[in-house]
């Protein structure tokens, strides 16, 4: 903290491989693409590289970032199912040439744009309980995934698999099982139909805690999965994944100041050097529940923890048990490696924190 100062978000090395490590070693079957979106920082993108990580890309940026990383083209899957004409042709020209869609205008522009790539459809299935319900804006109905399949073929594009996602934070294993069940009867139907579709994409939403460090929610999904997994699909189905936020999320930790502090409400009032406009902006985004500390002892109190800058929205939470804390004391937040600094901003003129990684 000294040599960076704050607010500063430190990235553990050895978490985050071991997190990548995990995951691995609970789905042998399945292979795993980084969602870049959860935390696009040059050092976390090289060291998943350098384990062999293959990576889910949802913009040409994204891309660049993978392969200045040093990953191939051939270890991309551009997953954003809306893209931009340019970016299909660049991604095209990049060498990228496995791309999601769930409509048929993006088979049009795929079709245009990057004749012959691999494309892959992505199904809606269920997102109840999961932080963020993605089927609200992707995936075409099942019922239509075989139709959209077959117009793919007719383009000359090379119809490889199905896709979907149960949610963000989902601790709800069901939502798998049925959209697992979904992609095996399309599969089915698209081998009746002579379709050489031989990908499942199961997506990302695999939870990681945030307050209850006692129960980690994965450990409860491990299990369903991978036995439906092995129900519904052969050795030759090849099962990949785009694990984000599981991988990167427990390896952050977020370190700030208190710039201010204030009596209101009868609770004491602290502003920090960061706030909901910056790394802690998934408060806003995606729904995150954080967990705060401080570097500090005493008798507890309530407490409200505000941000930095000048709009009544920035605060950061009310009523937390802390010890009177003093201007210039730290409070830190575990578990915020993923969707933080990714759509953090500089309101206000604000740096947003500085990220570094540590061993």
């Amino acid at each position: 903290m000294r040599r960076h100062g704050t607010p500063l978000l430190a990235v553990s090395r050895s978490a985050l491989r071991a997190q990548w490590d995990r995951f691995r070693e609970a789905f042998p079957r399945v292979e795993p693409f980084y969602a870049v979106k959860a935390n696009p920082n040059p050092a976390v993108l090289k060291l998943l590289a350098a384990a062999g990580a293959s990576f889910d890309a949802a913009s040409l940026a994204e891309i660049d970032a993978v392969l200045d990383a040093g990953a191939p083209a051939s270890r991309i899957i551009f997953a954003n199912t809306i893209k931009p004409s340019a970016a299909i042709s660049g991604a095209a020209a990049r060498g990228v040439d496995l791309m999601t869609f769930d409509s048929e205008y993006e088979l049009d522009k795929i079709a245009a744009h990057a004749p012959g790539t691999r494309v892959i459809v992505r199904i809606k299935v269920p997102n109840v309980g999961s932080a963020i319900e993605l089927s609200l804006k992707f995936g075409v109905e099942p019922a239509d995934a075989i139709d959209l399949l077959i117009k793919a073929h007719k383009m000359d594009l090379r119809p490889v698999g199905v896709s979907f996602h149960v949610g963000s934070q989902c601790t709800r294993a069901e939502n798998y099982v049925d959209a697992l069940e979904m992609a095996a009867i399309i599969l089915r139907d698209a081998h009746l139909k002579r379709l050489p579709i031989d990908i499942v994409d199961i997506g990302g939403g695999f939870p990681i805690p945030h307050f209850d460090r006692e129960h980690d929610p994965f450990d409860d999904t491990v299990a369903v999965i991978s036995q439906e997994i092995d129900r519904l699909f052969d050795a030759n189905v090849r099962l990949i994944a785009e694990p984000g936020r599981f991988v990167v999320g427990p390896a952050g930790t977020l370190v700030m100041r208190v710039v201010g502090k204030a009596i209101r409400e009868n609770k004491h009032w602290y502003y920090l050097d960061d706030g909901v406009y910056g790394a802690l902006s998934g408060l806003m985004f995606d729904h995150a529940k954080y967990q705060y500390k401080a570097l500090r002892d005493g008798n507890t109190q309530l407490s409200t923890l505000a941000g930095p800058t000048c709009d009544s929205l920035d605060i950061i939470a009310r009523g937390e048990q802390l010890p009177e804390l003093e201007l210039g004391d730290i409070v830190y937040v575990p578990n915020i490696g993923a969707y933080s600094v990714a759509t953090g901003t500089n309101f206000n003129g604000l740096p947003p924190a500085k990220v570094v990684t540590v061993p």
